[in-house]
């Protein structure tokens, strides 16, 4: 099958991305139960730290897809399939803005401050406010597991067209290049 490919930095932002939204999530989840002490301060600070470069990278990519604008794509799918794909996109794309959005909305409302790396601070976006910290933390755990549920979706759905439907969709955004592509 004769897909066309993402440019080489549409494919890198997103399995760069991919794989530190597990890892940001997987923090998460390993240090939810962990008692306060300097190893969860540590592991929360990583989380922190690869939510913002997240949301960095998501304000670029979505720059960059909007002068480098997706592949045609050349199969042809049910209408359902083809809306529920652009749905689940869509939703990919806001979730990955409004969950690390949220997290500082959260970090502020708490009265952390979020460093980035220890080279700068963001501004706090809130005041202090207990009660809408922990408000803003239950969005941003809904949110979080949505995301997660919508990538496990998304994975699922690349496979089978890969396994099942073997119509070579997932070559589009991979790096390697098929002699078919």
């Amino acid at each position: 099958m004769n897909q066309s490919r993402y440019s080489s930095i549409a494919i890198l932002l997103h399995w760069v991305m991919a794989l530190l939204i597990i890892m940001t999530w997987s923090i998460a989840i390993a240090i939810d139960d962990m008692p306060l002490s300097p190893a969860r301060i540590s592991w929360l600070s990583w989380h922190k730290w690869l939510g913002t470069t997240i949301f960095f990278l998501v304000l670029f990519r979505l720059m960059w897809r909007a002068t480098h604008p997706a592949p045609p794509l050349n199969l042809v799918m049910p209408v359902w399939q083809e809306w529920v794909m652009k749905l689940t996109h869509l939703a990919l794309y806001l979730l990955m803005l409004a969950i690390p959005l949220v997290g500082w909305l959260m970090s502020s409302a708490k009265g952390y401050t979020v460093n980035y790396f220890g080279l700068f601070e963001l501004p706090d976006l809130v005041d202090k406010d207990k009660a809408l910290g922990h408000l803003l933390k239950e969005i941003h755990e809904l949110l979080a597991n949505g995301l997660m549920i919508l990538v496990g979706l998304h994975v699922l759905a690349a496979l089978k067209h890969q396994w099942i439907d073997k119509d070579g969709l997932l070559s589009r955004m991979s790096f390697y290049k098929s002699k078919d592509s």
